[in-house]
Order: C-alpha cells, then sequence, then structure tokens
C-alpha cells in the first residue's frame, strides 16, 4: 500500500471503484471546482464565495450542498454566518492534481513521470 492507501489503483473492486467515480462527480461542473479552487485559499462564506465566482449565493449554495454530501467541503458556524472549507488536504492535492494534469495535457507533455515508468518497467521485467 502507498501513500496511506487500503487500496492501490490495481486493486479496485466494482463497488469501491462506483464509490470513487461518485466522489470524482465533485469535479464534473466548472462552478464545483472554482468553488472549490477559492476555498483552496481558505474559509469563505456563503456571500464571499458567490462574488468571488461570480455566482447567485443560491446557485453556490447548491453546489456547496452537493460538495459537502461528496465529502470534498465543511462548513463551520461562525455567529451567524457559515464558512465553508475544505475537507482536508486530500481535496486539496485531488484539486493540484487535477490543475496539473490539464496544464500537462493543455502544453503537450509526457503523461508518465520518469519513476512510474521505471516502476513499471521493473513490474514488467
Amino acid at each position: 500500500m502507498t501513500r496511506g492507501h487500503l487500496r492501490t489503483a490495481d486493486q479496485l473492486d466494482a463497488p469501491f471503484a462506483l464509490s470513487v467515480a461518485a466522489t470524482m462527480q465533485a469535479l464534473a461542473t466548472a462552478s464545483r471546482v472554482r468553488i472549490l479552487g477559492r476555498l483552496r485559499g481558505g474559509p469563505l462564506s456563503v456571500g464571499e464565495l458567490a462574488e468571488a465566482v461570480d455566482m447567485d449565493p443560491s446557485a453556490v449554495s447548491q453546489q456547496l450542498r452537493v460538495l459537502r454530501h461528496l465529502g470534498f467541503v465543511v462548513g463551520r458556524r461562525e455567529g451567524r454566518r457559515v464558512l465553508y472549507d475544505l475537507h482536508d488536504d486530500h481535496v486539496a492535492d485531488l484539486l493540484d492534481e487535477a490543475i496539473s494534469h490539464v496544464e500537462h495535457v493543455q502544453l503537450g507533455l509526457s503523461g508518465r513521470t520518469e519513476a512510474r515508468a521505471q516502476s513499471r518497467s521493473a513490474a514488467v521485467g
């Protein structure tokens, strides 16, 4: 097991793969990605998020409900308002990796790192 995972990517059974796919749906909507990107910088209220991503506060609230359900964000009450934040560092890492992947694809960079290619060669040979 690597990086504290209980499963490796090649050990995914169908039910767990379905859970992973459902979780990845959080990144399937540009508005949710933008909200997560803003929360990457720290906690914000619905109003602050709405202004930052140029959306109606009710639309932001709806997206936050989805993100909470999928385990990407948490909310905590501070006085009369609720501040939303990323659930944990895994969410920030996932967002960072998705952004990095898109940048690499757009720049035409190789999809495999040298270490991954060597590891795969060693497993095969």
